[in-house]
């Protein structure tokens, strides 16, 4: 429903905003493309579509929400996820 995707993206915006605090980064890109994110995925098949980033930072949301939310604390830290899109996480 409507509520329980806004619901999402809330939580999403928190998550977003306590991991890039502690770890650093660009926080206002993927804030912005919170909504898009759920679009987008809702549309397409993440699995299989291809999806480009005007820059890597826009894209923490998609990370969270294509299997890496629990790898997410790691976000910009050694061995951790990058901080910008990348084909092999």
């Amino acid at each position: 429903t409507n509520d329980e995707l806004q619901q999402l993206a809330t939580e999403l915006r928190d998550r977003i905003i306590k991991v890039v605090a502690r770890t650093g980064g660009h926080i206002a890109p993927s804030l912005g493309t919170v909504e898009i994110t759920l679009a987008l995925l809702n549309v397409f098949d993440a699995m299989q579509d291809r999806i480009v980033w005007d820059v890597g930072h826009q894209s923490y949301a998609w990370k969270i929400l294509t299997g890496r939310n629990e790898r997410f604390d790691t976000l910009r830290q050694y061995g951790g996820l990058s901080g910008f899109t990348n084909i092999h996480e």
